[in-house]
């Protein structure tokens, strides 16, 4: 057990690091993406955006298919377009989104503060660590490798990179076996209640950060071991052995 640290009950060999709202703030990323889809889909209303990035947040964190469709039955429920439906609009939105989402990746976002202080600190520790989000992988590794991240995790797994997303457990186990870490040594540090439930799935404990999205909602609502304010102050022994 590590000092300050009393929800930790075993050593931890590992670390999984969510990517959006816990590495790197995208909502702008985000924002942006959709705007431009949802202009290019004729949905953009006179004289001002179609949607704002306080809407986006509460969308962000169940993947693309997720946020793209919220995105659309939102402005649709706002301003409804004659024989539209938002499933009727998600093909075009889905190949639109991702042009758009590929065009301005790491354009409107930046690491939060603490972030690079607690990868180092982690590393320094010998502690393997492994992005694990449910953005599309290929989105995730180009984030990482411009905000000059990538170099800290041994793996990356995005939203498609399994038969299933967060808050599904099986991202964290397949993440384990890739790390070669048992769950319950293993941590999860998310911004919400998508990280949270996969870990109590997983049997890996977990840690939130106050500064990300959770869906618009306090994430000390969450059922969580820990709530912290910035990587930098999760300090964590060596790994043993």
């Amino acid at each position: 057990m590590s000092p300050g640290l009393p929800f930790l009950t075993s050593p931890v060999d590992a670390l999984m690091v969510d990517l959006d709202g816990t590495l790197v703030d995208t909502l702008g990323d985000f924002t942006a993406a959709l705007r431009l889809m949802l202009a290019e889909l004729g949905l953009q209303p006179p004289d001002q955006a179609p949607i704002s990035a306080t809407a986006v947040e509460t969308m962000v964190g169940k993947g693309s298919e997720h946020l793209i469709a919220s995105a659309l039955s939102h402005v649709l429920a706002a301003a409804p377009a004659a024989g539209q439906t938002a499933e009727s609009l998600y093909p075009a939105a889905w190949d639109s989104y991702q042009r758009h989402y590929l065009a301005i990746n790491g354009q409107h976002s930046k690491v939060y503060p603490g972030v690079l202080e607690g990868l180092m600190q982690w590393q320094a520790a010998g502690l393997p660590l492994a992005c694990l989000t449910n953005k599309p992988v290929a989105f995730a590794n180009e984030l990482l490798k411009i905000k000059q991240l990538n170099g800290f995790f041994a793996v990356v797994f995005g939203g498609d990179s399994f038969d299933r997303k967060k808050p599904d457990p099986l991202p964290l186990l397949k993440t384990c076996e890739a790390l070669g870490t048992q769950p319950a040594r293993t941590l999860m540090v998310g911004d919400s209640m998508n990280d949270a439930r996969a870990a109590r799935g997983a049997g890996c404990p977990v840690a939130l950060v106050t500064y990300g999205y959770n869906h618009g909602e306090p994430v000390q609502t969450v059922d969580a071991d820990a709530y912290i304010d910035s990587l930098a102050s999760l300090a964590l022994p060596p790994r043993s052995g």
